[in-house]
């Protein structure tokens, strides 16, 4: 069992017809904490029910909520979340909310200096204070791990550079790393020669890229390991690169074959895109009945 912090937006994701607690730092940490490791959250939400209703929801997870901070002058995120026909999903994220304002604590730096890895994406570095937060945890963190969310228009080349510069492990969808990579004057086509060249340009030796329905490729020291997805019915997208990116870090920290832990977690990704909302429960026989069915 590992200790893991997740730092990030929290937040509820409303569909046309419902409404679903989520944001991917907590996505990744329930995920992560279904599997047994000692996960705490570091976030903000605002005073009343729906903040209220993300806490409790972590609790039950059996998540730490030491660190998530209540801000009474900022509402608790929000999403607007549109899905088109085949499930894929496009965010309307309200701004500004709590979990833009996360301050540096003495609680949270203890959280992340005995932790043995610390995940973030790049929208929660929106707002000057929570990048601010992050900058400084970051320097405290052992094995930092870098989910990229390119969300128009709450990001900068040069947070991007910072961060991936940081990172221990950076995953990214196939999509952002060809922005990326472009950004980064890189003049390949192929998605390996760009991932090999994003590992040489910030000197990271854990990279992945997830490739939706079609898997993902994982560089892990100097190997390139892949699955290439699962068949399935999506219902949609929401969630499902968090719970393959919880799991996959879940499978490695636990130094389980770097193959074994790729495959494991896009077939998780594949159930939960073929489930409703980011976070359904899933147990350990289904997911082995899901990668063998016989």
């Amino acid at each position: 069992m590992s200790k893991i912090v997740c730092f990030g937006e929290v937040l509820w994701d409303v569909f046309p017809t419902h409404k679903k607690i989520g944001g991917a730092p907590l996505n990744v940490a329930s995920r992560l904490q279904s599997f047994n490791h000692d996960v705490t959250m570091v976030s903000a939400i605002g005073k009343g029910k729906s903040g209220a209703e993300i806490m409790q929801y972590l609790k039950g997870c059996g998540v730490n909520t030491s660190c998530v901070q209540v801000n009474p002058e900022y509402k608790t995120g929000k999403v607007k979340v549109m899905l088109n026909a085949q499930g894929s999903a496009s965010y309307d994220i309200k701004y500004p909310r709590a979990w833009d304002k996360i301050r540096l604590t003495e609680v949270n730096k203890k959280a992340v200096k005995s932790s043995d890895a610390f995940v973030f994406g790049s929208l929660v570095a929106r707002d000057d204070n929570s990048r601010d937060t992050l900058y400084a945890l970051i320097e405290l963190a052992k094995y930092k791990i870098f989910d990229l969310n390119l969300r128009p228009p709450y990001y900068t080349k040069d947070v991007l550079f910072h961060l991936m510069d940081k990172a221990n492990f950076i995953k990214f969808n196939d999509d952002e790393l060809y922005e990326v990579c472009e950004y980064m004057g890189s003049k390949y086509k192929s998605l390996e020669q760009n991932l090999m060249f994003i590992s040489e340009k910030t000197n990271t030796k854990h990279i992945c890229v997830t490739k939706g329905s079609h898997g993902a490729v994982l560089l892990y020291n100097g190997k390139l390991f892949y699955n290439s997805g699962f068949l399935i019915k999506v219902i949609d997208t929401v969630g499902a690169g968090d719970s393959f990116l919880g799991t996959l870090i879940s499978q490695l920290l636990n130094n389980v074959n770097p193959q074994e832990a790729v495959d494991y977690a896009c077939a998780v990704g594949a159930l939960v895109a073929q489930s409703e909302g980011a976070n359904p429960k899933l147990s350990s026989s289904e997911i082995d009945v899901f990668i063998n069915p016989y």
